[in-house]
């Protein structure tokens, strides 16, 4: 009996599949999607890879005039994409492709037969296929991905050497399906991904940056990590990584740098920004410890860890606007562990103005910063973080903080010092805002007044 999941998809695929079948052609359902299925998966995907023996010629015939849309940017490499009812699909013809040591690009060379594709793929458990053209469905499996599958085995269907040899990136990608599977690598993997880890040299900035995402967005990407640093590949793209295992953390004391990183990473919300600002968050200890008096410090790490942030994230090809955000973070996530002291409603009016849009995850960062075994450390911290929320929340709905901004605008400035537009308008603004950050919302007639102090002291 076909399980209810397998049905609706069927149902789903059905009038593709007719397209194909009744041009003489095979299409086979491969990828996550077959992995997913045979773990029981109850979410349908939103797109699905397919492979077949047709070209590409005869997939985009078989499309032609019945698909909501179709494009063929990798129609070299072999690969139609479309839109069918709402989900994207790509069909690849049959393929074996292989990197030459000194290239980031592959040569592509096509095949007609099921099992030589199934042969290039990373791993076993992504090396199955599903026919959908057959009278029923039928499980193509020649290197038994699915017993590796429930034995939680990770495995390529050739040699390790010669499938990370086809495509260096796979061995990152081995971190990320061992963090989001709980797959276990076999030591054949382990010893080819430390032997082979400067293969990574010759895979573009963009796709290292990509797989990256993938795996530090999965519930506990800690494994994954793990194995990034215990294998080298993180000293190919990441050097400031293992840099940090031997730095000792005066305060995690159980723990060094690096395995407080991790943990920090773990405890974090699976959002990109976040999971990328705790990783990032203490990278610039090792460069700024210290010793006196027998005591370690790292004074600044947050300033110099900043800096090592952007750096490191356009080596990785990020946008200018994460690459900011992610810096961002690290330089304002040891600011909390002032409030002990005592804060001022000027000062949480700074901390939601320095956070700005990114003040929830700044907040997420820093309770998950906490990894201390101490309970009642822990606790402490815990109800410091309730205490600043709340007055944050007070504040907020008394003087609409999401949207702090001087009590005056640059027209008001214009018309009341009768000024021309340029840079001293903008001096004006910046000194209004630090009035309202130091005495919250001002009458329009004292903003008038401290306005034109401010100007007389200018003109003084």
């Amino acid at each position: 009996m076909i399980p209810p999941r397998l049905a609706t998809l069927l149902d789903q695929l059905a009038p593709l599949a007719e397209r194909f079948a009744g041009r003489g052609h095979r299409l086979y359902l491969v990828g996550g999607s077959v992995r997913d299925l045979l773990l029981g998966s109850d979410r349908l995907p939103d797109d699905l890879d397919f492979t077949t023996e047709a070209s590409p010629e005869a997939i985009k015939a078989a499309l032609d005039g019945w698909v909501d849309a179709l494009w063929t940017q990798g129609e070299r490499f072999g690969t139609i994409g479309a839109k069918v009812f709402g989900v994207t699909v790509e069909i690849t013809t049959h393929r074996a492709e292989v990197y030459h040591p000194a290239s980031r690009k592959p040569e592509v060379t096509f095949s007609t037969n099921i099992i030589d594709d199934l042969a290039r793929r990373d791993f076993t458990v992504n090396a199955m296929a599903l026919e959908v053209t057959g009278s029923a469905p039928e499980l193509i499996d020649p290197f038994e991905g699915a017993a590796d599958l429930a034995a939680s085995r990770l495995v390529t269907p050739s040699g390790p050497h010669i499938s990370f040899g086809e495509d260096p990136l796979r061995m990152m990608r081995a971190a990320r399906f061992i963090a989001s599977h709980g797959l276990v690598p076999d030591d054949d993997i382990v010893a080819a991904c430390t032997e082979m880890a400067e293969r990574l040299s010759i895979v573009s900035a963009e796709r290292i940056r990509d797989e990256l995402n993938k795996l530090i967005v999965v519930p506990d990407p800690s494994p994954g990590l793990w194995f990034l640093h215990d294998t080298n590949l993180a000293d190919q793209f990441f050097p400031e990584l293992p840099a940090m295992r031997v730095e000792q953390d005066p305060i995690h004391r159980h723990k060094d740098v690096l395995a407080h990183t991790i943990a920090v990473v773990a405890k974090t919300q699976p959002e990109l920004i976040v999971r990328l600002g705790a990783l990032f968050h203490d990278v610039g200890k090792p460069d700024t410890r210290s010793f006196d008096s027998g005591k370690v410090s790292f004074h600044h790490h947050e300033v110099v860890g900043a800096r090592m942030t952007k750096r490191r994230m356009r080596e990785l090809k990020y946008s200018n606007e994460l690459v900011a955000d992610v810096s961002r973070l690290v330089y304002l996530h040891l600011r909390f562990h002032t409030y002990q002291m005592g804060w001022t409603d000027s000062a949480v009016r700074r901390f939601v103005r320095d956070a700005g849009p990114l003040l929830d995850r700044l907040i997420d960062l820093t309770r998950s910063d906490c990894t201390t075994r101490n309970r009642r450390k822990a606790e402490q911290l815990s109800d410091r973080m309730d205490s600043l929320e709340e007055r944050i929340a007070v504040l907020a709905a008394e003087e609409e903080l999401a949207a702090l901004r001087p009590d005056l605008d640059g027209k008001d400035v214009i018309r009341l010092l009768g000024i021309e537009p340029g840079p001293v308008v903008g001096r004006a603004l910046a000194h209004l805002l630090e009035l309202r950050l130091e005495h919250g919302p001002l009458e329009p007639e004292r903003a008038e007044v401290e306005l034109r102090a401010w100007w007389a002291g200018q003109n003084a």
